[in-house]
């Protein structure tokens, strides 16, 4: 017999042989029944392979080779980084809104620094950094009342890209097999307005990728899919309404959904407005809704709603000082979408959030911030929930959870322990194997 043969796999509750060929699911059958080389799940659960719906993956991969930026003490932090062959220093993860040029050059002003808001909206340049950029002729340089930039970039990753000095895309191996290790084998990447060659570098990864940022009209490079077309509706300042209206007609008649990023109760409404001008279409979905007001709950079905719970996880102490308390139910929803009837998806957006999608799995189950105590407790889904809430196919985010079934695509991942104890104590150390396309790409 010839592919994969995983016997003694719990499937759906039922321990059974699965035969894998040509990279499909070929025959479930009971233990012992199918015969050739095997290799033995001792009873651990085999399920699709995970899809993280939204991410940002050259950014992942940049973040690995980063500072820390969360730190308390930053300045130390800085002054230890490894500069790199340029002599620039690159930080991620600031959380706080105070730090400009000024700010960044009392912490380390002896070689060029960019520092990412923890946001990844924003990036703060030290005196040197802004000095060997040349023209600041991005409308994101922020600049002072007299004119002078204050050192903070809004959305302007492209551009800082093309400036920096030998800056080419980061290398995606390392990333893809550290997907792999969590069970991931689909991701959606939504970085808005990818080039040709930063899509292109994306169809390295192991995993299947579907992209959002690709826009309309662009060619889809090879081993990628398209997806509904990413907008931004930044917090720094919304579109006027036509011309939200118009850029979703576009995506429309191109015949692709609109991927709309909403972290605030008034870019819900302007999205939820525009829509009604312009018409919906199934794939149209919400990125993140962040903060979903009750009445508007309804207004989101027939939509998919890719969220992150993650984020309670990691920084939802944060949420409980700065936002008022009484949107602290609107925060990350998941329960109270799905009993309305509106499809959810559960992502990462990592590097901005825990990549781990089993942690956010837990995150969903608990709605534990870092102070241990719940937020939202209301919101919390089941542990079964959560993980389905990472099943739908990459294309039908919300939709129905994909199987283990005969003519199923061969991505899968196995884990240590039957499903039910898995997810009593969900953790990515259940993880022992991950097949993508009928071949292993982590374990084994």
């Amino acid at each position: 017999m010839t592919g994969l043969l995983l016997r003694d796999a719990e499937v759906d509750g039922e321990r059974v042989d699965v035969l894998v060929r040509e990279g499909l699911v070929a025959a479930l059958s009971p233990v012992g029944t199918l015969r050739g080389p095997a290799v033995d799940c001792g009873g651990g659960a085999l399920l699709p392979g995970l899809v993280d719906h939204h991410l940002h993956l050259h950014a992942l991969a940049a973040a690995r080779r980063s500072v820390d930026c969360s730190v308390p003490d930053l300045a130390a932090a800085l002054a230890a980084a490894r500069a790199d062959a340029h002599g620039w220093v690159r930080g991620t993860g600031y959380p706080g809104d105070d730090l400009d040029v000024r700010g960044l050059d009392a912490l380390h002003a002896d070689r060029p620094v960019r520092v990412q808001h923890r946001s990844g909206a924003l990036w703060v340049l030290n005196s040197l950094a802004l000095a060997a950029l040349g023209p600041l002729d991005h409308p994101g340089v922020e600049r002072a009342a007299d004119g002078t930039p204050t050192g903070r970039l809004f959305r302007a990753d492209d551009w800082l890209r093309a400036r920096l000095p030998g800056s080419g895309l980061p290398d995606l191996s390392a990333l893809g097999t550290e997907l792999a290790g969590y069970g991931i084998t689909a991701v959606t990447d939504a970085t808005p307005d990818l080039s040709e060659a930063a899509a292109r570098a994306l169809t390295a990864m192991p995993q299947r990728v579907t992209l959002l940022g690709l826009p309309v009209g662009a060619t889809t490079p090879p081993g990628a899919a398209v997806g509904p077309l990413k907008i931004v509706l930044a917090d720094s300042g919304l579109p006027p309404f036509d011309a939200l209206v118009a850029r979703i007609r576009e995506a429309h008649a191109a015949g692709r959904g609109v991927a709309v990023h909403s972290v605030t109760r008034e870019s819900l409404v302007l999205l939820l407005a525009a829509l009604d001008e312009a018409g919906r279409q199934p794939a149209d979905r919400v990125e993140h809704a962040a903060l979903v007001p009750e009445d508007l709950v309804p207004a989101l079905r027939g939509l998919a709603v890719v969220t992150q719970p993650g984020f309670l996880a990691d920084r939802g102490d944060l949420f409980r000082r700065e936002v008022p308390a009484e949107e602290h139910a609107d925060l990350y929803r998941c329960r109270s979408l799905l009993d309305a009837g509106v499809g959810v998806a559960f992502s990462s957006d990592a590097p901005y959030g825990p990549v781990d999608p089993w942690a956010v799995i837990a995150a969903a189950t608990t709605r534990r911030t870092p102070d241990g105590a719940p937020l939202g407790r209301g919101e919390a889904v089941e542990a079964r929930q959560a993980v389905e809430a990472y099943l739908a196919p990459p294309d039908d985010p919300g939709g129905p959870p994909r199987r283990v079934s005969p003519g199923a695509s061969a991505d899968l991942v196995l884990l240590h322990r039957p499903l039910a104890p898995a997810l009593a104590t969900p953790s990515a150390a259940l993880v022992r194997g991950t097949v993508i396309g009928g071949r292993w790409v982590y374990g084994g």
